[in-house]
């Protein structure tokens, strides 16, 4: 398995989760997840050269029977149509390999605000009474979580990898419907790795 990811708090977070994932979706079984390559996201999206550059080193990096997982934040597209066209392009850039495509629906941190009532006291997080009610919906959640945070501080390297470890996955899933893309996701690429 080869990720590729935006933020260097998911260069750890991401792994964390989807070994959770696993461990939920397909008990017992073990998926290789080295560190994910960290990309510009910009970039990444808009220079064809680093698009394919990127991708050939995550084939690469995954092996002959291995897979790629791109995770992008969606920030303000509409993740539906960005993923379609990122899907397109990766499957045309490495037919060779089988490539998922997830965006978390604002940002990664929405699926801490999905699971929020889970996380209260964690990382000295203090979820108010009235938690959001639409977390992808949210802009600035990385903001949100700061603000209810002692300290007044979110850290992304150090807090995106142990929410989540923390977090209740199935409030993320009921919450997010990015969330429950990646879910989707997982359970194909379990699926397929289980076959």
């Amino acid at each position: 398995m080869a990720c590729i990811v935006e933020g260097d708090g998911e260069v750890t977070a991401l792994p964390v989760l989807l070994r959770r994932l696993t461990d939920r979706l397909a008990p017992g079984h073990w998926i290789d997840i080295p560190p994910p390559i960290r990309v510009k996201r910009d970039r990444f999206l808009n220079r064809p050269e680093e698009f394919s550059r990127i991708l050939q080193l995550a084939a690469l990096k995954a092996g002959e029977d291995g897979r790629v997982l791109i995770l992008l934040d969606a920030d303000d597209a509409c993740p539906a149509q960005l993923g379609r066209d990122l899907q397109h392009r990766a499957s045309t850039g490495i037919p060779h390999r089988p490539v998922s495509v997830v965006l978390a629906n604002r940002e990664y941190e929405a699926w801490f605000l999905a699971a929020c009532a889970s996380l209260d006291g964690q990382r000295g997080l203090h979820i108010p009474p009235d938690p959001p009610r639409q977390p992808e919906n949210i802009r600035g959640a990385k903001e949100w979580l700061g603000r209810h945070m002692h300290g007044g501080r979110y850290r992304e390297v150090t807090d995106q990898p142990a929410l989540s470890q923390r977090m209740d996955l199935q409030q993320a899933f009921d919450g997010s419907r990015s969330f429950r893309k990646l879910c989707s996701e997982w359970q194909r690429i379990c699926n397929a790795g289980l076959g």
